[in-house]
């Protein structure tokens, strides 16, 4: 993130010491998340502020689960906060895709291997521990081959079924996925940050409602397609509506009266 607010936005961004964010959950579960992952990055950046003294924050937090359509594929959201006590905002960057949420229980040395490969180790960091996926013995950290090979033969002496549970580990320094996808929340947080208000000129002039209302192309009756979308100012509530197009028209698919 650092490189995208220098060039940018000419900001230098400053890492916050003294704070212990697994307090806030750890993505193997050993410490649930309090809140939701919104409160949870809006915590860290003003506890980032109250740590080094500054009048604007930021903090990141991501989210694993399973894909917003099917229910079915891997999903990876990331949030990145932006406060700025000054001006009295908060601006929010978003973005999500799938994301790599590997696991598997592993038996032998031969089927580490295969998971490691599958996983993309080392470059990506892996979990393990003995018998299920909710057990304490966690092991983590693992930088190359002997060392994860040691793990998992620690582990499995230590298994009363035998098997070692093994997933991604989807802390951000382990995972240059998740850090890709990082990067993607931030170039977002910027391009909003970088949009002022036409009227009093605050940073966050952005996307806030869409108007549904888009006429099918066949009955030409209104869809729930968006027909336009409204832009706002948190500050001075300055509004601008931006519709689609007049010729533009909604596939019968998308309508309930053709297709209900």
């Amino acid at each position: 993130m650092g490189p995208l607010f220098s060039e940018k936005l000419a900001c230098t961004l400053v890492r916050a010491t003294g704070f212990d964010t697994d307090q806030l959950g750890t993505f193997t579960r050993d410490a649930p998340r309090p809140g939701t992952q919104l409160a949870a990055a809006r915590f860290k950046a003003n506890k980032g502020m109250e740590l080094t003294g500054l009048s604007m924050g930021i903090g990141s937090e991501g989210a694993f689960g399973t894909d917003p359509v099917g229910g079915i594929m891997p999903w990876n959201t990331e949030v990145i906060v932006w406060v700025d006590v000054t001006l009295g905002i908060e601006i929010v960057g978003i973005a999500q895709g799938p994301g790599g949420g590997l696991q598997r229980f592993i038996h032998n040395e031969d089927e580490l291997r295969q998971f490691a490969d599958d996983a993309h180790f080392p470059s990506h960091g892996l979990v393990l521990r003995p018998d299920r996926e909710d057990d304490p013995r966690i092991h983590k950290g693992f930088a190359d081959w002997p060392a994860l090979l040691a793990g998992f033969n620690e582990l499995l002496a230590q298994s009363a079924k035998a098997r070692v549970f093994a997933e991604v580990d989807q802390r951000a320094h382990m995972n240059p996925s998740r850090q890709r996808m990082i990067v993607q929340a931030a170039e977002d947080l910027i391009a909003k940050i970088s949009s002022s208000c036409p009227s009093c000129d605050t940073p966050g002039f952005w996307l806030k409602e869409r108007v549904s209302g888009l006429p099918c192309g066949l009955c030409h009756q209104p869809t729930r397609l968006p027909l336009a979308f409204v832009w706002r100012c948190d500050v001075c509530t300055h509004s601008d509506e931006r519709r689609e197009p007049p010729d533009k028209t909604a596939d019968p698919s998308r309508c309930d009266y053709c297709n209900p």
